[in-house]
């Protein structure tokens, strides 16, 4: 698929126009309801599904079904960032009133970031047949780990880019509004928002890696794998504040998620075959089919669950005095 430049610009400045109004909005750092984060939820994802009729109208079915494969599973695997999210929110007591923009430079910084994976990892691609075979055994190998082993989480605060951080720029352990940088004594220092910042860019930054080579390994257009991303990533905020409370719901989900990672792994190093690319329409149905099935899997283990916290924050029921 060959996109000219100007459809590259057009396309920055929708994205760079979608963040300015929602950074113009949440201007006063006010904390995100849940039903403010469902409208949210709900713009964000239809301008992803909205995207994709445009490509089909303009591109045909092929491509509109290969950016559809590759939104989704980018969409599922942000499930697992909200969990990381709200690990470093918690560890870091970061105020409800922050967190927005702590996701919002996250975000911005998550596009940047993996724009720069996409096209490096594209180029591999299309260079050198043998890096299919590398990042296909990568992906089998993270799937693998997702589901049978997984590692205890590490402290935020240990992580070596933060470390970094506090020794070479100043830090003062206190939240000061939402500045990132203060003036103590004279010297200007980073505030603890900062250092969560880097927390979540450093985090994300892993997961990037995992999401670009899953999506390559549906397509290597730069402009499918980059807009699948994009429109995944800008919903994480408002996904992050709708999630936040349900987690525990998804207790399976993380192995739907290895599911399509050593899927993409195996169709990855199919492609450099004599069996080829995998047809688009079995790989969205494969990754329709996982997703639906981990998530409907997960509710449902853990209704009980559920319905017993639900039972636990009712009132008492009034004592009848007659």
């Amino acid at each position: 698929m060959s996109v000219s430049w100007w459809v590259w610009a057009v396309l920055m400045l929708a994205v760079a126009a979608m963040l300015a109004i929602d950074l113009f909005l949440h201007r006063d750092n006010h904390v995100i309801g849940f039903r403010e984060a469902a409208i949210w939820s709900g713009i964000w994802i239809s301008a992803g599904l909205l995207f994709g009729v445009i490509l089909w109208v303009w591109q045909g079915g092929e491509v509109a079904g290969t950016y559809y494969a590759g939104y989704l599973i980018e969409k599922a695997l942000s499930i697992d960032n909200v969990f990381v999210f709200a690990l470093i929110f918690s560890y870091f007591a970061v105020p409800a009133s922050l967190q927005h923009k702590v996701l919002f430079w996250g975000v911005l910084g998550a596009l940047v970031f993996r724009l720069v994976f996409i096209f490096v990892g594209a180029e591999l691609l299309e260079t050198f047949f043998w890096t299919a075979y590398i990042l296909g055994v990568f992906l089998i190998y993270t799937g693998y780990t997702m589901a049978f082993r997984p590692s205890e989480q590490t402290p935020p605060d240990r992580n070596p880019v933060v470390r970094l951080v506090r020794k070479v720029i100043p830090t003062d352990p206190a939240y000061h509004g939402a500045r990132f940088f203060t003036r103590i004594n004279g010297t200007r220092s980073a505030t603890l928002l900062l250092v969560v910042l880097v927390a979540v860019e450093t985090t994300d930054l892993i997961f990037a890696i995992d999401s670009v080579a899953t999506i390559l390994a549906i397509t290597t257009s730069t402009f499918i794998v980059w807009t699948a991303n994009a429109f995944a990533i800008l919903g994480l905020r408002s996904l992050y504040f709708c999630l936040a409370g349900l987690l525990r719901r998804f207790a399976h989900l993380h192995y739907g998620l290895a599911v399509l990672l050593v899927f993409a792994g195996f169709k990855l190093i199919l492609s450099e075959t004599p069996v080829g690319k995998l047809p688009i329409p079995v790989t969205l149905g494969v990754v329709v089919a996982t997703i639906t099935v981990s998530i409907a899997w997960s509710l449902r283990s853990t209704r009980a669950t559920a319905t017993e916290a639900i039972d636990a924050d009712e009132p008492a029921a009034p004592t009848s005095t007659h």
